[in-house]
């Protein structure tokens, strides 16, 4: 067995062989209901960490300070019984604390693999936008070939392997944005928003002496997500659902508000969302509504708009709403 084999071994195997029966939809629930304990009154964005989970992609949680974005990454990691890790991004973090570095062993006199923080089931990037771009970059190839490369040596990572980065708006001071290709490798954004007057209040009462997160036990494990996002790639979708998310994405390039509309990894992306947010609704195939659920988190974020458009205060929510309206819904023969 080679030194990247072992490394990746801990995932199990990639694909191939029986899988086991799993009733996603129950087990979806558990983890819910699990992460809800901590995460008040918010619902929508447990579900939404919970589909991009099973997609097998990675969550960028945006909004301003002390609205629960750690929170979150956080109460997802201790619900599932998996190796986690947490990177605090600061402007001094260097690319190899993420990916890990060779060192020279003395006595041995060869180089040694000491792998970084990125080798775990779920890493939690905590204020992703304060590293410089060069740390940033670093977590490209591991976000979209889920494979680390040190010194021309390929490490492969564990399954499930996923990336919740939280972040502050970019108005915030000391932030530096995200490039475009790491924009794309996000599967979903994700804004958390402040809490209704009523959770507010429990949260004032519950969270005064103790911190649920400590409370958190976890409800499933590393072995019984993989079995969860291999029953979502046998979710069906029709041919009419392909084509209409390959209609809705060129919809968006044609856009005369955008002048970066959706990559072809965007429509992928928003393919696997609507499997497994089928999955979680307890369906064996996927719905229109699905991918229209899942259209405005999936693409948004990956939409630049025109200068124009800025000016007239569009959104690339509002933008990717119009071109659900305007591309056909494929319909029921």
């Amino acid at each position: 067995m080679t030194e990247a084999t072992a490394l990746g071994a801990s995932g199990g195997a990639r694909h191939g062989g029986p899988a086991a029966e799993v009733d996603v939809q129950a087990e979806g629930a558990r983890i819910a209901a699990a992460m809800g304990t901590v995460v008040v009154g918010k619902p929508d964005v447990v579900r939404l960490a919970l589909v991009v989970l099973l997609a097998e992609g990675h969550l960028l949680i945006e909004d301003v300070p002390g609205v629960g974005k750690t929170t979150l990454a956080k109460a997802m990691a201790k619900s599932i019984d998996s190796e986690v890790r947490r990177i605090q991004f600061t402007p001094d973090l260097l690319p190899s604390d993420i990916t890990g570095v060779a060192v020279f062993d003395q006595e041995s006199r060869t180089f040694e693999f000491r792998p970084g923080a990125v080798f775990a089931n779920l890493v939690v990037a905590d204020e992703i936008n304060r590293a410089s771009p060069k740390t940033q970059s670093a977590l490209l190839e591991c976000m979209e070939e889920r494979q680390v490369t040190v010194d021309g040596v390929t490490y492969e990572l564990a399954r499930p392997f996923m990336v919740l980065a939280t972040q502050n708006p970019l108005e915030m001071e000391g932030t530096y944005p995200l490039p475009e290709a790491q924009r794309d490798r996000f599967t979903a954004r994700v804004s958390m928003g402040y809490p209704d007057r009523e959770a507010e209040l429990a949260m004032l009462d519950d969270r005064g002496t103790v911190d649920p997160l400590t409370r958190l036990e976890p409800v499933a494990d590393a072995a019984g997500v993989r079995a969860m996002v291999d029953a979502v790639t046998r979710v069906h979708v029709a041919e009419s659902l392909r084509r209409y998310v390959v209609s809705l994405v060129e919809a968006s390039r044609r856009s005369p508000d955008l002048r970066l509309g959706a990559s072809p990894r965007a429509g992928l992306q928003l393919l696997r969302s609507a499997r497994a947010a089928a999955a979680l609704a307890g369906r064996d195939h996927v719905l229109p509504d699905d991918v229209q659920e899942m259209a405005s988190p999936v693409l948004a974020h990956r939409l630049l708009l025109t200068p124009d458009a800025s000016l007239a205060r569009r959104t690339p929510e509002r933008v990717v709403g119009d071109l659900l309206a305007a591309v056909p819904v494929p319909r029921r023969r």
